[in-house]
């Protein structure tokens, strides 16, 4: 009689246990199911820490509101991030927005044209590390953005935080 409800015992704790390890897959799969995609900074001052965590240790301070960052986990509203320069690190989920896309000027100085297609007039230049707010999705090769209230088409192969991260 004992073994028997021994028996019942441990057979409703395994599958307990296995019920609960599934569920925590599942929550762990969720997390990062979206991941990689890009965001941008909301506050002029943010945290990246090396742990999903406050009691993690701050390995940068960001001071550039906008700036692009590729997201590639999520978990327990913290993200994992990649910034233009390839430091990766920890931030809260509210000081990132998805709605507002930009993207950061790389390599030379390039030419925000007219047109879509780049064969439109000279609007200006922009240096790099400019950002830019985007406007839309991006074509293969042009990306409508808007640099301080003036819009244009930047090359897509020179702006980081576009296309699929």
């Amino acid at each position: 009689m004992v073994l028997i409800r021994f028996r019942r015992a441990f057979a409703l704790c395994l599958t307990a246990g296995l019920l609960l390890a599934g569920l925590a897959a599942t929550v762990r799969a969720a997390d990062t199911d979206n991941a990689p995609f890009w965001v941008s900074l909301r506050n002029s001052q943010t945290n990246m820490r090396v742990g999903p965590g406050r009691d993690y240790r701050i390995n940068w301070i960001y001071q550039r509101p906008g700036l692009p960052l590729k997201v590639l986990r999520t978990m327990e509203g913290w993200v994992l991030v990649e910034d233009p320069d390839g430091a990766r690190g920890w931030m809260l989920t509210q000081f990132v927005s998805r709605k507002a896309r930009t993207a950061l000027v790389r390599g030379d100085v390039i030419d925000i044209r007219e047109n879509r297609d780049g064969l439109g007039r000279l609007l200006w230049r922009a240096q790099p590390g400019v950002i830019a707010r985007l406007l839309g999705e991006c074509s293969t090769a042009w990306c409508k953005v808007d640099i301080d209230g003036r819009q244009g088409y930047a090359p897509a192969t020179s702006l980081w935080g576009t296309g699929t991260p």
